[in-house]
Parts: structure tokens; sequence; C-alpha cells
């Protein structure tokens, strides 16, 4: 009953969830028309999960999780074997040299890795560093910190962790939870506030906002 009510009335197509033998973490909603072809129903898979058309093996299953057909002629029409939405479409790959086979596409850690020593990059052409080298060369100042380090450091004397403060613009009230130097993110000194309510993205400003103490 509740696999009707989701088919669309006067609708020749079915949304259905396909999932694979090999690529456990593979699940898909994916619409079908009933007039199309098995053969094209594969088709579109393959170009959804890489299993080949001749190495594909079809199953459905009903929305309790029992097997409602097992799908081979591929020149039936797809309607034939009544297909309803929420029902299960499982595709078995049958060649064991195939691309979904071995796990490498859901563990990137069974896929080789192309490293390089850092002398044969530093030897290559057209790579980001020697972009930066070129642009040192051509303007230094381009990659000289735009603030100095000791940016905002009379103003933060006078400010301590566990002062209430106002931020502004926004007239924002809160508590200083940090003050200090924060290299990670740029040089000077920074001040972090948590505000009284929950405004921003974290506990924290990280630009440096004007603000008077209360």
């Amino acid at each position: 009953m509740a696999s009707s009510l989701q088919n669309i009335q006067g609708d020749d197509s079915v949304l259905l969830r396909v999932t694979h033998s090999n690529i456990k973490t593979f699940s898909a909603d994916v619409r079908f028309s009933l007039e199309m072809s098995v053969e094209a129903v594969k088709d579109k898979l393959w170009k959804k999960c890489g299993t080949s058309v001749d190495s594909m093996c079809l199953q459905l299953y009903d929305d309790t999780g029992a097997k409602v057909a097992d799908i081979h002629d591929n020149t039936r029409p797809f309607g034939f074997y009544s297909p309803l939405a929420g029902y299960r479409l499982h595709v078995i790959d049958l060649d064991p040299s195939s691309v979904t086979s071995g796990g490498w596409l859901e563990d990137t850690s069974l896929v080789e890795k192309y490293t390089i020593s850092d002398e044969a990059y530093g030897k290559r052409d057209g790579t980001f560093r020697k972009f930066k080298e070129k642009l040192a060369q051509q303007n230094p100042s381009l990659l000289e910190p735009k603030i100095a380090d000791n940016y905002m450091e009379d103003l933060c004397t006078n400010i301590k962790v566990g002062d209430r403060c106002e931020v502004e613009p926004g007239e924002k009230r809160g508590v200083v939870k940090f003050v200090g130097r924060a290299e990670s993110l740029a040089p000077g000194f920074w001040v972090g506030v948590q505000f009284d309510e929950p405004l921003g993205k974290h506990d924290g400003k990280v630009s440096f906002l004007s603000f008077r103490l209360k």
C-alpha cells in the first residue's frame, strides 16, 4: 500500500532505490520509464555505477526486502516485471575484472598515489612554485605580509580574557575569550569574542572588529 501511494497518477515511470553488489556505499534513487527495455535500463545504470551492460544482472526487491524477480530478458519492457515506487533494483556485477571490483572505488587507500620528490618538483616548469618565484622576482612586495607582526599589539595590552565588550558594528555584546597571536590565521594580535547570543560561525571572531570595554 505504501509503495503504490508513491506512484504519480498517469505517470509511466517509477522511482527505485538502486544498490550494487560491489559498491556497498552506492545507493541512489533513479527514475525509470516502464516502457523502456531492460537493456535500456541496464545502459542507464551503466552510466551511473560503471558495470557494463553485458556483465550486469538485475534483481528486483519489494519494499519489505523480498525478491520479486530476477531480470534477465533484455528485450522485455521493464514494466513487465511490475516494479513499484519504493522497490529496490539491485545490480550484480558478474565481471571479476570490472572497474567496480576490488573496493578501490570506495577505499582510496587502495589506489596507488603518484609521488614526487621535492628536488624533482623544483626542476619542473609550469608549477605553482615556479609561478610564485617568478612573481617574487617581478614584484617582491606582493609576497610580503600585508599586516605587521605587531598589528593591534598596543590596543590588546588593555584587553584581558574575561572582559565584557561590545563589538561594532552591530552592538553585539559578549565576553573576551582569547587575546594574542594566532599565527594560523594572520600576523598581528587577535581578540576572540564569545557573544551572549548565538551569532557568528563559532564562539570567537576570527577578524578584529572595533569594540569598547563594558
